[in-house]
């Protein structure tokens, strides 16, 4: 069939935003947010006092709106860092960093289901004597799944990306070496203090930020100098 001039399409190539960096802004102070309503709500320490589901309920709830938000802010900066990588993408190391990036989101939203549910089905008890058991498996449940299982794929993520950022020389060579410093702190210290959790978003901020300021000061440009 002959294309009729009268009934031509303009066709464009999508670009990424240059305040697209600001999802990874936004996902820092929600996440980080959430973290501390939730660490501050639930024990640490793994009890038969239960308490925490009535006298917290508040804190729970507001870290389970923001969780989901934070989400979808950390979706955007995923594509906003394989945005800036471009052609200088490698299929392993990216394969890697986006492989840990989606199981760290699946496995948050598990975690935090699980204190969803444990708060919606205390607060449904009405005169009855809760079954403490169900709510410190869950309670143990969660742990498990954030400490040792989500936040090692945090760990995974930073690693892969500051290895892409050494290789290719996008980004600082200080910026690549914090990552790594960052990550084995995540990965080591988590066992000593849950707080540690807080260094993956202060992370994606820092980042997110120099992104968004290497964008708005050089708008043409896409490869940092190796510095």
């Amino acid at each position: 069939m002959k294309n009729n001039p009268e009934i031509m399409l303009e066709y464009r190539r999508l670009s990424t935003p240059r305040t697209a960096a600001v999802a990874g802004i936004l996902f820092g102070l929600k996440f980080g947010a959430s973290l501390i309503l939730m660490r501050s709500a639930i024990p640490a320490v793994i009890s038969t006092d239960i308490s925490w589901a009535t006298t917290n309920a508040w804190r729970i709830n507001a870290a389970l709106v923001l969780m989901p938000l934070a989400s979808i802010a950390y979706l955007w900066f995923i594509g906003v860092v394989r945005d800036k990588l471009g052609e200088f993408e490698d299929k392993f190391f990216s394969t890697v960093f986006f492989g840990s990036s989606l199981l760290f989101l699946a496995m948050v939203f598990v975690s935090t289901a699980i204190a969803g549910g444990i708060l919606t089905t205390y607060t449904m008890v009405t005169g009855e004597t809760p079954d403490y058991l169900v709510i410190i498996f869950g309670r143990a449940l969660m742990l498990h799944i954030s400490n040792v299982y989500a936040l090692r794929m945090a760990g995974v993520t930073m690693i892969s990306l500051g290895t892409i950022w050494l290789r290719t020389g996008l980004m600082p060579r200080w910026l690549a070496w914090v990552t790594y410093i960052l990550a084995v702190a995540l990965l080591v210290v988590i066992n000593y203090s849950p707080w540690i959790t807080l260094i993956f978003p202060a992370w994606v901020l820092l980042i997110s930020l120099f992104i968004l300021w290497f964008r708005l000061q050089h708008p043409d440009e896409r490869i940092l100098p190796s510095v």
